[in-house]
């Protein structure tokens, strides 16, 4: 049994699941992620931090919204960890109903195009490739998508 809630993202388990994250993104394309992500930023309204606990309450995976821009939330520190079934679509699904539930109309994410395995994951959910905005604009080895919720 999977379990989703909010949490604080400097708590232990939370810190622990990010720097997995950060390492493996590192590994595949060179940057950690940390640079853009500011843990205040999903402490405010409209936003949150979620970890997804198993049926033993270990801490397998979080993710994060936070607001963008007018009626569009943006996806950060998606990660399940290895060996794990179903707990990224788990998180994401809960992402996508916090957002409508906070009254978002769409979701943005960034990612490589090297991470080929999250470009697969967006794409098998529902999720399109959109113009690459913010400080992503105009870098070919970034990816953006977005979902109209």
């Amino acid at each position: 049994m999977l379990t989703i809630a909010m949490e604080d993202p400097s708590a232990a388990d939370s810190d622990a699941l990010m720097a997995e994250l950060s390492a493996t993104l590192a590994r595949i394309t060179g940057d950690s992620g940390r640079s853009s992500f500011d843990p205040d930023d999903v402490r405010g309204p409209q936003a949150c931090f979620v970890v997804a606990r198993d049926g033993e309450g270990q801490a397998v995976g979080c993710g994060a919204l936070r607001p963008l821009a007018a009626g569009i939330a943006e996806v950060k520190r998606m990660y399940a960890r290895p060996g794990t079934q179903g707990v990224g679509v788990a998180i994401l699904r809960h992402l996508e109903t916090t957002a409508a539930g906070f009254g978002y109309r769409a979701i943005w994410l960034e990612t490589r195009l090297v991470n080929v395995r999250a470009v697969a994951f967006y794409d098998k959910h529902g999720y399109r490739r959109i113009p690459n905005y913010g400080k992503y604009a105009g870098r070919p080895e970034a990816v953006c998508f977005g979902k109209k919720l």
